[in-house]
C-alpha cells in the first residue's frame, strides 16, 4: 500500500518518475498478494532500493521470491519495525 509517506519519499527520490514507480509497486503487490500490500512491505521495497531504480527491480523481485526476505534486508522483521518507518518516512 502505498500511504501518503511513502508516496512523499518515492516523489522525493524519483522525482518524474514516481508515478511509474507507483505503478510498477502497485502491480507487483498485487501479483504478490493479491490486493494492496501492507504498508510495511511496500516500505521494504522503498528502503532496499534506496533510490536506485535498479536497486528497486531487484526489491520487487525479492518481494514477490519472498517477501519476508525483503523484510529482514530492509530491517523490518523485528518487533520495532515501526519506530524504523517512522525513522524512514516520517510518523504518521
Amino acid at each position: 500500500m502505498i500511504t501518503s509517506r511513502i508516496a512523499d519519499k518515492l516523489e522525493g527520490q524519483y522525482g518524474v518518475d514516481a508515478g511509474l514507480i507507483f505503478s510498477l509497486l502497485e502491480e507487483a503487490e498485487r501479483r504478490v498478494f493479491n490486493e494492496a500490500a501492507e504498508e510495511k512491505v511496500t516500505a521494504a521495497v522503498v528502503i532496499v532500493a534506496d533510490g536506485s531504480a535498479d536497486k528497486l527491480l531487484d526489491a520487487i523481485e525479492l518481494m514477490e521470491a519472498d517477501w519476508r526476505d525483503l523484510l529482514i534486508a530492509a530491517d523490518l522483521a523485528c518487533a520495532d519495525w515501526p519506530a524504523r518507518l517512522n525513522d524512514v518516512f516520517g510518523e504518521i
